[in-house]
C-alpha cells in the first residue's frame, strides 16, 4: 500500500506539470494573461481544496519568472509603493544581486528603484549593515554611477574608512573624476577630512542624474487614487494643530511616514528613554512627540526615512539648529535640491490648482529658514534658475521672501543671477511690485549684517588668519547690495515721478543703510544717491522729511564714532571710511540746513547734483522770497502745520501772516512740530544746528576733513 501510494503520488502533479507548462506557453504566444480567467481557475482550485496541487502548480511558474530576464523588468517597473516599503523586502531583494542570475540591466533597474523608494523605506539599520556589500559593486563600471548615489545616500561618519577612500581615489584615477565619485569624495572629506586629502571643485550643482525612470508618474498616479478615495492621514505637525493637506503633489514627501516595525518593539525604546545616553540605539521619530524628548534623546535621533518631513517638524528643525552634523544638512539638501529642480519649474504651473500647491510648498520652504535664521543653498539655486523666467506674479509673495534669505556668496553670482534678472523685472512692473522688492532687499540685506555677527565672531578665535579675507568679501557683497538698491531707486523714482508711496520703502531700505558701522559692528557708511536724497529734502510728504531727518542724524552719530575710533588701536587700521564718504554728508548736511533752518537753500550747496544757483538766475523766476521757499515754516511739506500752528497761536487772524513766526514764536513752532510726532526732525536739529544744541555741536566738531 505504501509503495503504491508513493508511486502514485507524483503522477498528478507531473500532468499538472505538463499543463502548467501549455498555458505558460498560450500565454508566452498571446504575449498576456487573461485576468478574469486567471482568478476564475485559481478559485476553482480554492474551491476544490486542492491546496497542495496549486502550490505545485507555482512551483514551474516562480522558477520561469526567476530565469526569464525580460519578465523581471516587467516585475520590477510594476513595483510602485503606496504608502511604505519594509526593510526586510529591499534586504532579501539585495541578496539576489549577486547570485548570478541578474544581468547587468536587471541590476541597473533594481539600483534606480532602490534610489526611487530609498525615502518610502521604513528603517534602514539592516540595510545599512549591506554597506560594504554595495561598496564591493564599485569595481562593475556600468554599476558604478547607481552604486555611489547609493552609498551616498547610506553613508555614516563610522563608514569612512581609509581603504575606502583608497578605492574611490583608484577609481578616479581611471575612471577620470566623474560627479558620482566627487560626490562621494565630498561626503567622505566632509566626515573625516583628514583622510581626504584632495582639492575637490568647491561648487557642483548636481552630483546625480534622475534615477526615476518609469516609477515617479505611476507613484503621483496612486497617490492621487488613493487621495479620491479616502482621507489623507493628518501629517505630524508636532506642537501645532494644523488642518489636513489634500495636497498630492508638492507636499507628498513632507510627512514622517507610518512605520512598519513592530509596535512593540518602539514600545520597549519608549522603556528604555532613560537609558539612552549609556547606548547606542538610535531613537525614533515616530515616538518624538515632545520638546523634552528631544533634549533628553538628542544624541540618538534617528532622522526620519523622508528627509521632507523635517520641514514641517518644529522638533527637528530645532535639532537641525543645534547639532553639528554635516550629514543631516546634506540629506536634506540633497532632497530639496532634486525636488526643486525637476518638479518646481514655472512651465508646470499650468493652472491654478498648481499654482496653490506650488505656492503651498514654497510658503513651507519661507517658514522653515526664517526658523533656521538661514538660507538654504538649494532655494539660493533654484531662484538663480527660475528668476529670468518668472513673471513677478506667481507666487509674488513667496518667491521675495526667498530671496531674502539668499545666502552670502560670491558677487559674481549674486550680480549675474540675482540683481540682474531682478532688475528687468523691477523696471518694467507696477510701483507694488517695486516696492516689494525694495522690502525683500531690506530683509536681505539685515540677513547678512546679522549673519556676520554671529559667525564672525566665532571665526576670530579659531581662523583668524582668514578672518579678513572673509571679512572683506562680506563688506564688498554688502556695498555692492546698498550700490545696486541705489540705482534702481534712482530710477524708479524717476519712472514714478517721486511717488511717495515709493520713497517710503527707499527710505526704509537706507535706515538700515545708515546704522551699519554702529548696529552691525561693520565699517562700511554709504550714503544715498543724490537721486534720492533731492526728491525727498524737496517733497511734499512730511512723513518722508522727517524720516530723511532721522536718517541723516544717524549717519551723523556713525561718523562721528567712526572718527573717534580712527586713533584706537582696537580698530582694525584697514577699514577707514573714505574722506569722499565725510566730504559727501557735508554738501548733503548743508543743503538741509540751507534749506530747513538758515534759508540759504540755494547758495552754499555744492553737490555735483545739489540746488546751488546763482542769485541772477533766481531772480528771474519771479519767485519772491525764494530763500526762504523751503526752511520748516514755508517747506511744502512743512507750511500744512505752520497753518494749523498759527490758528492755534492767533485764532483770530485770519491773513495767514507767516512772518509772525519768529523769535520766541519760532521756539514754540518748534515744539508745535515735536509735539505732532516729527522726532526725526527733533534729533537732526538738536545735533546738527548749534542755535539748539551748543554744548551736543562742541562735542561732535567739526566734521569737515
Amino acid at each position: 500500500m505504501l509503495q503504491s501510494k508513493s508511486c502514485k503520488t507524483p503522477k498528478e502533479p507531473l500532468q499538472q506539470h505538463q499543463k502548467s507548462q501549455s498555458n505558460l506557453s498560450a500565454w508566452l504566444k498571446v504575449g498576456r494573461l487573461d485576468p478574469e480567467k486567471s482568478v476564475q481557475d485559481h478559485q476553482s482550485l480554492h474551491d476544490q481544496g486542492n491546496d497542495s496541487k496549486l502550490e505545485d502548480s507555482l512551483e514551474p511558474a516562480l522558477s520561469y519568472f526567476a530565469k526569464a530576464d525580460t519578465v523581471n523588468t516587467r516585475l520590477l517597473k510594476s513595483l510602485i509603493p503606496e504608502s511604505v516599503v519594509p526593510e526586510t523586502s529591499v534586504v532579501s531583494a539585495v541578496s539576489w544581486l549577486c547570485v548570478s542570475k541578474c544581468s547587468s540591466n536587471v541590476q541597473v533597474l533594481f539600483l534606480r528603484w532602490l534610489i526611487t523608494v530609498f525615502d518610502f523605506i521604513d528603517h534602514k539599520e539592516d540595510l545599512r549593515a549591506l554597506y560594504g556589500f554595495f561598496f564591493f559593486f564599485l569595481q562593475e563600471e556600468k554599476l558604478c554611477p547607481y552604486i555611489c548615489h547609493v552609498l551616498y545616500l547610506l553613508t555614516r561618519k563610522e563608514n569612512v574608512k581609509p581603504f575606502r577612500v583608497r578605492r574611490l581615489l583608484d577609481l578616479q584615477a581611471k575612471m577620470g573624476m566623474r560627479s558620482h565619485l566627487q560626490a562621494l569624495l565630498s561626503l567622505y572629506k566632509l566626515f573625516c577630512p583628514e583622510l581626504v586629502s584632495i582639492t575637490l571643485p568647491a561648487k557642483t550643482k548636481i552630483y546625480f542624474k534622475n534615477a526615476e525612470g518609469p516609477w515617479k508618474a505611476a507613484i503621483k498616479t496612486i497617490k492621487q487614487r488613493r487621495l479620491e478615495n479616502s482621507p489623507v492621514p493628518q501629517p505630524l505637525f508636532l506642537g501645532t494643530a494644523r488642518p489636513r493637506s489634500q495636497k498630492r503633489k508638492w507636499n507628498a514627501q513632507l510627512m514622517i511616514p507610518a512605520s512598519s516595525s513592530n509596535r512593540s518593539h518602539l514600545e520597549e525604546v519608549r522603556e528604555k528613554n532613560t537609558d539612552l545616553y549609556s547606548t547606542d540605539e538610535y531613537f525614533p521619530v515616530e515616538l518624538l512627540q515632545t520638546f523634552p524628548q528631544l533634549l533628553q534623546n538628542i544624541h540618538h535621533l534617528e532622522f526620519p526615512s523622508r528627509m521632507g518631513s523635517v520641514l514641517t517638524n518644529p522638533l527637528l528643525l530645532h535639532y537641525m539648529n543645534c547639532t553639528k552634523d554635516e550629514s543631516v544638512y546634506l540629506r536634506l539638501y540633497y532632497w530639496l535640491g532634486q525636488t526643486l529642480q525637476e518638479e518646481c519649474t514655472w512651465c508646470v504651473v499650468e493652472n491654478s490648482q498648481n499654482e496653490e500647491e506650488f505656492r503651498d510648498f514654497l510658503e513651507i520652504l519661507c517658514r522653515t529658514q526664517c526658523f533656521l535664521h538661514e538660507g538654504l543653498a538649494p532655494c539660493e539655486e533654484f531662484l538663480y534658475r527660475s528668476l529670468p523666467l518668472w513673471d513677478g506674479l506667481c507666487c509674488r509673495s513667496q518667491i521675495l521672501r526667498l530671496v531674502s534669505w539668499i545666502p552670502l556668496n560670491s558677487m559674481y553670482e549674486i550680480k549675474s543671477y540675482l540683481y540682474d534678472p531682478l532688475a528687468q523685472l523691477f523696471f518694467t512692473s507696477s510701483i507694488y511690485f517695486k516696492c516689494s522688492v525694495l522690502e525683500s532687499l531690506k530683509r536681505l540685506l539685515q540677513n547678512w549684517l546679522n549673519w556676520q555677527m554671529v559667525h564672525l565672531d566665532s571665526a576670530a578665535d579659531s581662523q583668524p588668519h582668514s578672518l579678513n579675507t572673509t571679512f572683506s568679501g562680506l563688506v564688498n557683497m554688502v556695498a555692492e547690495l546698498i550700490h545696486f538698491v541705489g540705482m534702481i531707486s534712482t530710477v524708479a523714482l524717476h519712472l514714478e515721478s517721486n511717488h511717495t508711496f515709493l520713497l517710503y520703502f527707499i527710505l526704509d531700505f537706507y535706515e538700515t543703510v545708515c546704522d551699519i558701522y554702529l548696529k552691525y559692528n561693520m565699517p562700511l557708511l554709504i550714503m544715498p544717491p543724490a537721486g534720492v536724497f533731492y526728491p525727498v529734502l524737496l517733497g511734499m510728504d512730511p512723513v518722508n522729511l522727517n524720516q530723511l531727518c532721522y536718517i541723516m542724524y544717524r549717519y551723523r552719530a556713525n561718523l562721528v564714532a567712526a572718527k573717534e575710533n580712527e586713533h584706537s588701536e582696537k580698530e582694525i587700521q584697514q577699514f577707514r571710511f573714505s574722506s569722499e564718504t565725510y566730504k559727501e554728508y557735508n554738501q548733503y548736511i548743508t543743503a538741509m540746513v540751507g534749506c530747513l533752518w538758515t534759508s540759504n537753500a540755494f547758495q552754499k550747496d555744492t553737490h555735483p547734483q545739489g540746488l546751488r544757483m546763482d542769485d541772477e538766475l533766481l531772480n528771474k523766476t519771479g519767485v519772491k522770497e525764494f530763500k526762504t521757499s523751503f526752511n520748516i515754516v514755508y517747506h511744502p511739506a512743512m507750511i500744512g502745520y505752520a497753518v494749523q500752528f498759527l490758528q492755534q497761536a492767533w485764532p483770530d487772524d485770519t491773513t495767514f501772516n507767516f512772518s509772525l513766526i519768529k523769535g520766541k514764536n519760532w521756539n514754540w513752532y518748534l515744539k508745535y512740530l515735536y509735539a505732532k510726532g516729527l522726532e526725526g526732525l527733533k534729533f537732526f536739529i538738536e545735533s546738527s544746528i548749534s542755535r539748539v544744541s551748543q554744548a551736543s555741536h562742541n562735542k561732535a566738531g567739526n566734521m569737515e576733513m
